[in-house]
């Protein structure tokens, strides 16, 4: 069974203590992320006026906007590497393929090469 840990946390001027599987220094993260909306959102022109409800529905939609905004940057992030590794099998491909040309027209050089030397030892044979 996995154990749990908690974490007492500071958001928003209220102390929350918080209980999960994570470690204590990620729930301490969690809450300064929240710590830090709360805050951007206090900068907004009339945003403290507004009633409590308001407030934190506001902030949430923030972090939502955040969550879907990331999510999407993750998609691209995917597909951009899939493309690179396509890329990359395509170019080990090219690269095998010119190796085994290579390789070939090397043979063929060696082969022309021992021929060329062959042939005045064979010439000369041939004379009487």
């Amino acid at each position: 069974m996995d154990s749990k840990n908690y974490a007492e946390v500071l958001i928003d001027g209220e102390i929350y203590t918080l209980e999960g599987q994570e470690e204590e220094a990620y729930l301490q993260k969690v809450a300064s992320y929240i710590n830090e909306k709360i805050s951007l959102m206090k900068k907004q022109k009339g945003f403290t006026k507004q009633n409590r409800d308001y407030q934190v529905t506001m902030v949430e939609l923030n972090m939502a906007d955040d969550y879907f905004k990331s999510q999407e940057r993750a998609e691209q992030l995917e597909e951009q590497n899939r493309a690179l590794e396509k890329e990359t099998y395509s170019l080990k491909h090219e690269l095998v393929t010119t190796q085994m040309k290579l390789e070939k027209a090397l043979r063929e050089l060696e082969e022309k090469k021992n021929q060329t030397e062959k042939a005045p030892e064979q010439a000369a044979k041939k004379q009487p």
